[in-house]
């Protein structure tokens, strides 16, 4: 007998491909730590599952997957997932790298538009219909929960995809996905495919649907929305929207959407209106935390004016603006900063600061790190106190993620000096950590202080590159606040992304140079080591 889904009719579940989909935007590549790292995040935001990569695609990711299986899906954990394609392959490394997790689900998809079976599968429709129910009960042989998606579900002929959903139903799905995979679907259509989709697949009420979609046409949070209204209870989304091309729908927004208007959607749920019980099980006081550690750690920087977490989300500078919210917050804001974890509360901690208190502290605002990494970011929080006078929260973070997660130190920043002004010319000198445990000094002038940083490195470091992208932005507001820098080398067609954060803005720009230079080295070597070991005799 078929298992039965678990009832989610009155709720909605939250599925994170932060670290799948989310990972494919170009320059976000992540490694194992990160990864892990951003996992136990998720975890104590309350995600439902966690999609932590794609198994076959490579050792990297079959490893993170099955890190994060163990560490993370423990049994009062999120369910761990891993995506296949519908190949015994994919299936098998999917099923192998989830072992560890107390709840793992394997998801597998094929794609069933025209276009794509045409173009990309070269297959029929038949074939992809005896694919998709024998893939799924292969994945059904490793677990018992599998998911699976119909690729451009949105683009697909609605008679095909039922008999398609239908097969894979019968063979084991126990959640079926709709994906919009290029953002093409209106949120009117979207909703009416989910509405034909629970009239006219005969079995559906032995999966539970989900929805999964692209934001190339700005609408991926408004089709969710309306789709929940027609029977979706699965939202598969990343924080900050990072994703493929335009990126995927937005986590915190969806979240948010569903928390601030819960009178508006609780009788889609089969709730009565006036309900004030949660419609998904995320905490959304992690939301901030969340967000600030994924735009780190990928490099990709949150704008200003983005919903829920963007800096200008709850800022006000219109007099008017104001004037209501000094006498009543509900005047220009629908919902409390605090409610997604912002405070503007400053921690008392400085120079004479205990390592027990900062530890504490941390503890508090959802950080915690090894021995080992707790020693390292106290040693760097010790430095900073020495020049700030008030350590907020997010300088932590910025400390911790400054401190903490980096690329492997294969080239150091050992000393950086600059001159320029006006009509000075701009000049750079730099004294560079080498592999073979050296230091290399060179110098270099360049058309501001950064360029003239970044030329000087570049004659020490001999690293071929292409600097696409350079932003700097201040974590806290004062004349010593700490300022990060973010920057995006390009070399081979693949991106590489640098993160560092100083109270001097011209350190962090070499640190940051520095740190996506060493991503970019040691990418390099492992590909040119793999490629040497495949030339090998056997």
């Amino acid at each position: 007998m078929t298992k039965q889904p678990e009832s989610e009719s009155d709720r909605v579940i939250i599925f994170d491909t932060t670290l799948r989909d989310g990972e494919q935007s170009p320059g976000a590549t992540l490694n194992a730590d990160e990864k892990l790292t951003i996992a136990r995040q998720l975890a104590r935001l309350g995600v439902d599952v966690i999609e932590a990569g794609f198994p076959y695609s490579s050792r990297g990711d079959f490893d993170a997957v099955q890190q994060i299986a163990g560490k993370v899906g423990t049994p009062s954990g999120p369910i761990i997932c891993g995506l296949a394609r519908a190949s015994e392959k994919d299936i098998k490394a999917a099923a192998e790298a989830l072992k560890p997790a107390a709840k793992h689900r394997i998801h597998t998809f094929i794609a069933t538009s025209d276009i794509h079976l045409e173009y990309k599968l070269k297959k029929s429709r038949k074939e992809v219909l005896q694919i998709a129910g024998e893939m799924v009960a292969y994945a059904k042989s490793f677990c018992d929960d599998i998911e699976f998606s119909p690729e451009d579900a949105g683009r697909s002929d609605p008679e095909f995809l039922y008999a398609v959903l239908e097969r894979a139903i019968a063979n084991g799905a126990t959640t079926v996905n709709i994906p919009d995979t290029v953002g093409y679907t209106m949120p009117a259509e979207f909703g009416a495919i989910i509405k034909g989709i629970k009239e006219n697949v005969p079995n559906i009420d032995r999966a539970v649907i989900s929805v999964h979609g692209h934001d190339d046409l700005g609408v991926a949070v408004a089709n969710f929305l309306e789709s929940v209204k027609h029977g979706a209870r699965q939202f598969e989304c990343t924080i900050n929207g990072i994703g493929e091309r335009a990126g995927n729908a937005s986590l915190e927004e969806l979240v948010m959407a569903l928390h601030v208007r819960r009178q508006y959607f609780n009788p889609f749920l089969g709730r009565s209106v006036d309900s004030t019980a949660p419609l998904t099980r995320v905490d959304t006081r992690q939301i901030y935390k969340t967000s600030r550690l994924v735009s780190s750690l990928t490099g990709m920087i949150v704008q200003p004016n983005k919903a829920i977490v963007g800096a200008n989300a709850f800022a006000h500078e219109s007099g008017i603006h104001q004037d209501g919210i000094l006498k009543n917050k509900l005047t220009y804001e629908i919902m409390d900063a605090q409610s997604i974890g912002l405070t503007d509360n400053l921690i008392v901690l400085g120079k004479l600061s205990g390592r027990n208190a900062f530890r504490t502290r941390l503890v508090e605002i959802g950080i915690e790190l090894s021995e080992n990494d707790l020693n390292k970011a106290f040693l760097r929080f010790k430095d900073v106190a020495d020049k700030k006078k008030e350590i907020t929260d997010r300088d932590l973070e910025a400390i911790v993620n400054d401190e903490i997660k980096q690329a492997p130190e294969i080239f150091t920043l050992q000393r950086v000096q600059v001159s320029c002004g006006d009509p000075a010319q701009p000049t750079a000198t730099v004294t560079i950590g080498m592999p073979g445990g050296e230091e290399a000094t060179d110098a270099a002038i360049g058309t501001g202080p950064v360029d003239a940083i970044y030329k000087a490195i570049n004659r020490v470091v001999d690293v071929p590159n292409e600097l696409i992208e350079f932003s700097v932005q201040s974590v806290t507001a004062g004349i010593d606040a700490l300022g990060e820098v973010t920057i995006r080398l390009k070399y081979n067609d693949r991106t590489y992304s640098g993160y560092a954060a100083n109270t001097d803005i011209i350190v962090a720009s070499a640190q940051a140079y520095i740190n996506a230079l060493n991503r970019l080295y040691a990418a390099q070597t492992k590909m040119e080591e793999a490629a040497a070991s495949m030339k090998q005799p056997v």
